[in-house]
């Protein structure tokens, strides 16, 4: 979620303020805080506001696909178009437990190894999502799918310019008869201008977090909560870097579609930025959406995550969902304030929270990654109850999404190697 520099100090200093503060989750022999309801008062001043974004964005896209530069095409129409091709089962270590019977796949090599350190710059993933949130029955037209969010960053570990998030993407996955076959989506903002032409610009976000609900897609960017319908999808009639229309020419960075916003939410109505963990009266309203999940336990809800560098405390909110028009009411229902150290991810079955984040000391060892990075832990815990380590996980697990329909727990990993890579999709049983 934050940069990958940031992270790895990030787990450095958890594993020291473990042994100072013992806030960190851990297993029976040592301490733990509970993943503690927040007070109600304070729920409910969390705000998700739409303003005008969904009427401006809605006549941008109808004169985008009235120019003729774009064909508009839907998921199943992307997800049985071919593309690149990845590698089916997990290909690298990934520290889950064998009795949770992991399974998953990985990207092709390029996607494996693509790297934000350098001046050239490269995708990193994010967030996960899948026809297990888009359907009660976990399928989309009848077929299984994923689709993973991404950020292209730059320069984030030399000397060089650096330049974060200044694209996103997400990439629908397809992996019928056991082959991983997925596209590129750019993510993209419709424009108007004052003669009524169309075009669009890029979306520049770090793409936290990924929730497929019904045709909606939600994408998470901090105080952002972004908007975009897969009925929407722009395939593109050109390749190049180039990212808009310019007369009956379109062309989306290299890939071959592009998705319009249809609108976006923000969680603070002044335009500050959002504040992780905060208790201050001024900015404890404000919190940030990185990781996303979805809950189908009771009325549907988006369930967001925090991500707070080296501490606890990150929070985690649910917020309604509205099931006709597959869009948020606008206000959250509950929250939780998180004992896990630098949480990346939050899912529940709607009994127990999994929750994606540093290892508690002394667990995490043995990942082999070259730099010393740990494995990444999975707890799993109840409201107001301590957490446990469930399993360790790949080198910086983020999101983590739950499948009713397999009873399973889904994630991804974003660490970066760029000559071998050891990144991966994986699921697990809940246990």
């Amino acid at each position: 979620m934050a940069q990958t520099i940031r992270r790895h100090i990030a787990v450095l200093g958890a594993a020291l303020l473990a042994v100072a503060s013992g806030l960190v989750a851990a297993g029976p022999a040592q301490a733990a805080m509970p993943f503690g309801q927040v007070d109600a008062a304070t729920v409910a001043t969390f705000q998700l506001r739409a303003g005008n974004t969904f009427a401006e964005n809605d006549a941008a896209i109808k004169a985008v696909e009235a120019q003729g530069a774009v064909t508009v095409r839907n998921a199943t129409e992307v997800l049985t178009s071919g593309g690149r091709t990845g590698r089916n089962g997990l290909c690298h270590a990934t520290g889950l437990s064998a009795s949770l019977s992991p399974g998953g796949f990985c990207w092709d090599k390029g996607d494996d190894t693509s790297n934000s350190y350098t001046d050239a710059g490269g995708w990193t993933p994010q967030g996960l999502t899948g026809s297990y949130d888009a359907q009660p029955d976990g399928k989309v037209d009848g077929r299984t799918a994923y689709l993973a969010s991404w950020h292209f960053s730059r320069g984030m570990q030399t000397g060089g310019a650096h330049v974060a998030n200044e694209f996103s993407r997400v990439s629908l996955v397809n992996p019928e008869g056991g082959q991983i076959r997925y596209n590129h989506l750019l993510l993209v903002r419709p424009t108007l201008d004052a003669n009524g032409k169309g075009s669009f610009t890029r979306v520049a976000s770090h793409g936290d977090g990924v929730v497929w609900y019904g045709n909606k897609l939600f994408v998470a960017n901090g105080r952002w909560l972004q908007v975009y319908d897969l009925r929407h999808i722009w395939q593109v009639n050109s390749s190049t870097e180039a990212v808009g229309v310019t007369g009956t020419t379109s062309s989306a960075r290299w890939s071959g579609y592009a998705l319009p916003m249809i609108g976006e939410y923000v969680t603070t109505a002044d335009g500050g930025a959002c504040v992780a963990a905060s208790t201050d009266p001024a900015t404890k309203d404000r919190p940030c959406l990185n990781s996303l999940s979805l809950d189908r336990s009771g009325q549907d809800g988006l369930v967001s995550a925090e991500y707070k560098p080296g501490a606890a405390g990150g929070r985690v909110v649910r917020w309604a969902l509205d099931a006709n028009t597959a869009l948020p009411y606008g206000h959250a229902t509950v929250a939780y304030s998180s004992p896990i150290w630098a949480m990346q991810g939050a899912a529940t079955d709607g009994t127990s929270w999994f929750l994606a984040g540093d290892c508690p000391t002394g667990v995490g060892g043995g990942s082999g990654d070259p730099s010393g990075a740990r494995y990444s832990c999975i707890h799993k815990t109840a409201a107001n109850a301590a957490p446990h380590v469930l399993t360790t996980s790949p080198v910086y697990t983020q999101n983590l999404g739950y499948a009713p329909s397999t009873g399973r727990i889904w994630g991804l990993n974003e660490r970066i190697n760029s000559t071998e890579g050891v990144r991966v999709v994986f699921s697990i049983d809940r246990a």
